[in-house]
C-alpha cells in the first residue's frame, strides 16, 4: 500500500517545514504544488524531500488540487495545507484500518483550528475528509470537496491547524464565493460559505440573508449543516432584535429534537435564553431555568470533537456560564464550584473571576 501526501501551497515558508516533518513518517512520498510563491517555500520543500512542482493559479482551487493528485502514484492521497501539523499518527495502524474497509471511501481527519476572539485564542474542531483513495478529485472553485458522493470514515488522524492567527483569508476569499453564488444560487454549501466569510468579516446584517438561504436549501444530511444552524443562531443573537430573537425562538423549537444532543447547539440556547430574559425580562422570566439546564446539559454531553464546533462547549465554558449564572442569582457556593471546574482547565475568565472573588483558587 502506498500513501502520498499531496498538497497545494503559497508562500508557506513560516509553517511549512513543521507541516512537511509531521507527516514525513506516515507517507511514502511528499508531492508539493507551488501557485505561485515569492519566499522560501520551493526550497524548503525541497530540503524535505518533497517532490516540488509549479502549478499556474487559475482562481480555482480544485483545479490545482487535482493538477496535485495527477502527480501522485499513490494508491491513497492524504490532503494537508501548509499551516496544517498532524499529531502522533502511526502507519501501520493506519494501514490496518484502511484493508479493514472495502470499496470507495474517504478518510475524515479531526482538525483543531486555533483562532482570535474576545477572549484572546480559541480551538474550534473540524471533521474533513481528507484521506483520499486513488481516483478521487475535487470539484468547485472555492471551499472545494472531493467529487462524488463516497461515504467517509474517521481514521484516528488529528491535526493542528494555526493558520487563522497568522492570516484572514476572508477578503481574499469573498468575491470568489461571491461568484460561486451568483453561479450556482441553489447550493446551499456555498451560500452557507458566503454567510459565513461575511459573519468572520464582522458583517452579520449582510451575512444573515445567506444564513436565512443556507437555511433554506441545505438539510440535516448535509455534513455543514449543523455547524451552519448554529452560526445562524449565533448571528441572529449578535444583532438580537426582538424580531431576530424571534427567528432564533422558531429554529431552536424547531431543531431541538436534531440537534439537542450536541453541545455546542445546547451551548448557543443557553446565551439565547440569557438574551431573551434580560429582552423583557417581566415576558419572559419563565424561560430563566432554561438557562441553567442549558449549560448542564453542555456539561452532561461533554466534548464531541468528532462533531465538530468550539473547544470548551462541553467542559470549561458552559461551567463558566454557569458559574456567572449562579453568582448573578446569588448561590455563591455553586458559583465557585464551577469558576473552578473551568479554572482547572486552565480557561482565562474563570481564574480571573475567582481572583477577583475569593483572591485565590
Amino acid at each position: 500500500m502506498k500513501i502520498n501526501l499531496v498538497m497545494i501551497v503559497k508562500n508557506e515558508e513560516r509553517s511549512l517545514k513543521k507541516c512537511l516533518e509531521t507527516a514525513a513518517d506516515l507517507v511514502d512520498k511528499m508531492i508539493v504544488i507551488d501557485t505561485g510563491s515569492s519566499d522560501r517555500t520551493k526550497s524548503i520543500a525541497e530540503n524535505m524531500g518533497a517532490k516540488v512542482f509549479d502549478f499556474v493559479w487559475t482562481d480555482d482551487f480544485s483545479a490545482a488540487r487535482n493538477f496535485a493528485l495527477d502527480q501522485s502514484d499513490g494508491d491513497w492521497n492524504l490532503v494537508l495545507d501548509g499551516d496544517e501539523y498532524l499529531r502522533s499518527a502511526d502507519r501501520k495502524g493506519l494501514e490496518q484500518m484502511l484493508l479493514a474497509r472495502q470499496g470507495m471511501w474517504l478518510g475524515c481527519i479531526t482538525r483543531y483550528d486555533a483562532f482570535r476572539d474576545e477572549e484572546g485564542v480559541s480551538v474550534s474542531t473540524a471533521v474533513l475528509p481528507r484521506l483520499l483513495p486513488k481516483g478521487v478529485r475535487y470539484e468547485g472553485r472555492i471551499h472545494e470537496q472531493p467529487k462524488g458522493d463516497y461515504p467517509s470514515y474517521g481514521i484516528g488522524l488529528e491535526a493542528d491547524h494555526d493558520g487563522y492567527l497568522y492570516e484572514d483569508k476572508g477578503e481574499r476569499n469573498l468575491p470568489f464565493l461571491e461568484r460561486a453564488v451568483k453561479e450556482h444560487p441553489e447550493d446551499g454549501y456555498y451560500v452557507f460559505q458566503l454567510a459565513y466569510t461575511l459573519r468572520n468579516l464582522k458583517r452579520q446584517e449582510e451575512s444573515l440573508p445567506y444564513f436565512r438561504e443556507f437555511y433554506r436549501l441545505s438539510g440535516k444530511n448535509d455534513g455543514y449543516w449543523a455547524g451552519g444552524v448554529v452560526l445562524y443562531l449565533y448571528t441572529l443573537l449578535d444583532l438580537a432584535f426582538a424580531e431576530y430573537l424571534d427567528e432564533a425562538a422558531r429554529i431552536i423549537e424547531k431543531e431541538d429534537a436534531v440537534l439537542g444532543g450536541w453541545s455546542d447547539f445546547c451551548f448557543v440556547c443557553g446565551l439565547f435564553y440569557m438574551k431573551r430574559v434580560l429582552s423583557d425580562v417581566k415576558r419572559y422570566l419563565s424561560l430563566l431555568p432554561n438557562i441553567e439546564k442549558c449549560y448542564l446539559k453542555c456539561l452532561s454531553l461533554g466534548e464531541q470533537p468528532m462533531a465538530g464546533g468550539v473547544v470548551g462547549t462541553g467542559s470549561f465554558r458552559a461551567a463558566y456560564n454557569l458559574g456567572a449564572w449562579y453568582e448573578v442569582s446569588g448561590q455563591m457556593e455553586q458559583a465557585g464550584r464551577f469558576y473552578r471546574m473551568a479554572a482547572e482547565k486552565g480557561y482565562g475568565p474563570a481564574l480571573k473571576r475567582i481572583e477577583e472573588i475569593w483572591g485565590h483558587l
